[in-house]
């Protein structure tokens, strides 16, 4: 299957603004060619460390849509995240469209990219998901921990989230919930959590992060909202290229990285109720039985290597060898094997 190309186009002053600080969060202007339409856009770049590789990151902004163009450059099979999603998506957790794609920038190629569905308002709007907020977890400070005798102010609680949509009373409610979610014990917790968390939501997040490996995501890497209609907190993925085996740098991990209980404030203190691990543990058995599985995963990633591979073999910011990208998909499934078994046995002692 042949890939989508995007062609933008950047004018020469708005390009050396744009390259003249790659740290910069200030959007350009440019216009951007697909399927023979052509839209005005703004665009920067994104990422963190990634700003510095060769091969970078965007963030595009037409008049009704935010698309992110993910370089995948660490990833040696360039799908880690695009599996990711789909995965989520098969476990009943929303999660951002992506499709692989091929980027020129001013005539130049730029190789193959992820364009990734931005989870904004129109993300939930489409899904019919009615949102009173919605943040990210930007930085590892997203965890739900807080200690009432800290000196930290209630801004402070909030540092590892980013407002995307909602207001300064969105943002008292976040750290009021993490405050007392910190606070209440026993029968008092339990009836908050159940009143102020999507539990089954949560839980289907926690088992697809447990079980694609993703050990940042417990912390950061995510998007946490409130319904509008329960006013209860959901949770979706975001940035899961360091998964199914690799971490984010790419380098090959051990499959069991990441512990089943998962980690943070929040998954601890629910999973301290027995009905919530008995809720869990059926859970994560029935996604090893019908989800989790090679014959579920392995056709899908055989898919997605085989739509790219031509592409990749023209990719001229690829950083790992074609040998090291042609043999990924079986390493994808030695990770799902073995995780498989790690996990089986470790549920039997939660």
């Amino acid at each position: 299957m042949t890939l989508p190309v995007y062609h933008i186009h950047v004018s020469a002053n708005e390009y050396q603004q744009l390259t003249s600080n790659i740290w910069s969060e200030t959007f350009v202007n440019g216009t951007m060619h697909i399927d023979g339409k052509q839209l005005p856009i703004r665009i920067r770049y994104r990422g963190g460390h990634t700003r510095a590789y060769v091969k970078k990151s965007f963030e595009v902004r037409t008049s009704s849509r935010t698309y992110h163009f993910n370089a995948e450059y660490d990833d040696p099979s360039l799908l880690r995240n695009a599996l990711s999603f789909q995965f989520f998506e098969s476990i009943r957790v929303p999660a951002p469209a992506s499709r692989h794609c091929v980027l020129y920038l001013n005539g130049q190629l730029e190789g193959v990219y992820l364009r990734i569905e931005g989870v904004k308002s129109s993300f939930f709007r489409q899904r019919r998901m009615p949102v009173r907020s919605i943040f990210y977890a930007v930085n590892d400070r997203a965890d739900f921990a807080h200690s009432s005798s800290s000196s930290e102010s209630g801004t402070n609680v909030l540092s590892g989230y980013s407002l995307i949509r909602g207001s300064m009373e969105d943002r008292r409610r976040l750290r009021r919930f993490i405050q007392q979610l910190n606070a209440k014990s026993k029968m008092d917790l339990f009836r908050f959590l159940q009143s102020r968390v999507d539990i089954d939501n949560y839980m289907r997040w926690l088992s697809g992060a447990v079980l694609t490996g993703n050990f940042d995501g417990f912390h950061q890497n995510y998007t946490w909202y409130e319904q509008a209609r329960n006013r209860k907190y959901g949770i979706l993925p975001w940035d899961y290229e360091g998964t199914w085996g690799r971490n984010c740098y790419g380098v090959k991990v051990n499959p069991n990285l990441v512990r089943i209980q998962g980690y943070n404030k929040l998954t601890g203190r629910l999973l301290a109720f027995r009905v919530y691990r008995g809720q869990y543990k059926r859970l994560m058995h029935q996604l090893l039985e019908n989800a989790f599985t090679e014959k579920k995963v392995m056709p899908l990633v055989y898919r997605l290597h085989d739509e790219i591979k031509e592409d990749v073999k023209n990719d001229p910011y690829m950083k790992w060898p074609m040998n090291v990208f042609l043999n990924e998909p079986e390493k994808i499934r030695t990770y799902v094997k073995e995780r498989r078994e790690h996990v089986g046995t470790a549920l039997n002692q939660l």
